[in-house]
């Protein structure tokens, strides 16, 4: 483990305690909410500032028979990165980081393909792992043609990392593909849906995750589940063999609720006999890539860095 960026941690405790007092004046998110604070949520992005950036070079498309992804192709290709997207599993969309994701194309050299999968509760679990899934079958066997190259990468954010991990094992084992997929990029994900130590234990703090919303995250996402049945591995990739996968660089903040999630993930990823990188970013919370802040620059540097060189 590598404790990262403890030369800014003034800067990213600020923040996190501007955030707090600010969050002070809203509502708490504890339960899963209602449709309508749910589409409230949806339509104010979580409490962002300013909408998402939808830029010309991004372009929307359908494939494996009806799942909706949009794709950044730069000019030089060595390589596809599959990126799934964060937000519990019930906001978020694939055009919400066109910004990021076309700079990473452009930096590291490769086509990002980026999954809008069905969201919770209209399409609670398996439906989201099905579109991921579905999307990473079809570039296995299209990347050829349509990017002119069968090398391939996955990851992504949040409820995306989680997706992730789930899309390389249901790879393996409906379909006996291991290997195709070079490396994955993971970042602050939840692999344990029955609640890690770290996450019961957060509480009430209100940075942008809490033990309260990743219940209720829970609670969209898998309903009518208790922890047992999330326990499941095809629900908490934390409880499934995980030989086979490939090298993984796994980041998680310091005051994140999901830190033992990834703890425990790189260590049996690494027992399971493939290589991993792990980090844990001094101070920052759940999400933190999503601000301007120091650790958001080097983050995406590191993260531009791994996957173009994977």
């Amino acid at each position: 483990m590598t404790i990262t960026d403890e030369d800014c941690l003034a800067e990213t405790l600020a923040f996190n305690a501007r955030l707090k007092a600010t969050a002070a004046s809203r509502p708490p998110r504890g339960q899963a909410p209602n449709a309508d604070v749910l589409a409230l949520l949806r339509r104010n992005r979580l409490g962002g500032d300013t909408p998402p950036v939808r830029l010309p070079q991004g372009q929307d498309r359908v494939v494996a028979g009806g799942v909706k992804v949009r794709a950044f192709v730069p000019d030089d290709v060595d390589g596809v990165y599959l990126h799934i997207h964060g937000g519990g599993w019930a906001f978020g969309s694939a055009d919400g980081q066109d910004e990021k994701l076309w700079r990473l194309a452009v930096e590291a050299r490769l086509a990002v393909m980026s999954v809008d999968y069905r969201l919770a509760p209209e399409h609670p679990f398996p439906a989201g792992p099905d579109d991921c899934e579905a999307a990473a079958r079809w570039l296995v066997d299209h990347a050829e043609a349509e990017f002119g190259t069968q090398r391939l990468l996955i990851g992504g954010e949040s409820a995306g990392a989680h997706l992730s991990v789930l899309t390389l094992l249901r790879l393996r084992d409906r379909h006996g593909i291991t290997g195709t997929f070079r490396a994955a990029h993971l970042a602050f994900g939840p692999y344990d849906l029955s609640m890690t130590p770290s996450q019961r234990l957060f509480g009430s703090r209100r940075l942008l995750s809490n033990s309260d919303s990743v219940r209720g995250s829970y609670e969209l996402f898998t309903p009518g589940m208790g922890p047992e049945e999330r326990r499941d591995p095809e629900v908490s990739p934390l409880y499934a063999d995980l030989t086979g996968l490939p090298s993984a660089r796994i980041v998680v903040g310091a005051q994140d609720p999901l830190l033992d999630d990834s703890l425990f993930l790189a260590q049996r990823w690494q027992v399971a006999g493939a290589p991993v990188q792990l980090g844990v970013v001094a101070g920052a919370m759940h999400g933190f890539t999503l601000f301007p802040l120091t650790i958001t620059a080097r983050e995406q540097q590191r993260e531009r860095d791994f996957l173009a060189g994977a």
